[in-house]
């Protein structure tokens, strides 16, 4: 492995999260994310400025409730009309990019980041990123979790308190920990 951290992190290898770099650019993504969740809501519309000019894209339309929190917020994409309840936290070391029209409920966490399994791996900060995609139109309930790495098709739903640790096909209704599919109504 060569390069920055930002570097291994964004070719989805091994990288220490513990690095001045990446400090600086969670910084300037905090910065951003306090602003918006302090904006009076009129005044900060859909998305605060400072968030909508640290994303990757905000399709228009896109909605970000406050209270939010993000990694970085460059690797995060969104849709034309997507919304993200009160609540939500994506850790964005890696892309995770939202479909049009999609609606995650409050207290979504998305997950980017794996850590070491080994101890003295954790300590000394190491991470590797994965991506998450989650298709047009979806439908996320409050409180699910989603891991890294994994892709959630068109149409599909996750059910409240849901664990998403793989993939889930299109129009596709998962529940439980972890997340199974049941029979649509």
């Amino acid at each position: 492995m060569a390069g920055s951290e930002r570097a291994k992190m964004a070719a989805g290898e091994w990288y220490t999260c513990l690095d001045d770099e990446l400090e600086a650019l969670r910084v300037t993504a905090r910065d951003a994310v306090f602003e918006h969740n302090s904006l009076p809501p009129r005044q900060r519309g859909n998305l605060g400025p400072g968030l909508k000019a640290l994303l990757g894209r905000a399709g228009e339309g896109a909605r970000i409730e406050a209270p939010f929190h993000c990694a970085y917020g460059f690797n995060i994409f969104l849709g034309d009309g997507v919304f993200l309840n009160a609540g939500c936290t994506i850790l964005d070391t890696a892309s995770v990019r939202i479909g049009k029209g999609t609606l995650l409920g409050p207290n979504v966490q998305i997950y980017c980041a794996e850590h070491h399994k080994a101890a003295a791996g954790r300590q000394a900060g190491l991470e590797i990123a994965r991506p998450i995609e989650i298709g047009t139109n979806a439908w996320i309930g409050g409180s699910a979790i989603i891991l890294g790495g994994v892709s959630i098709g068109e149409g599909a739903i996750v059910g409240a308190g849901a664990v998403v640790t793989r993939d889930v096909a299109a129009n596709t209704t998962v529940v439980g920990n972890p997340a199974r599919a049941v029979k649509r109504d």
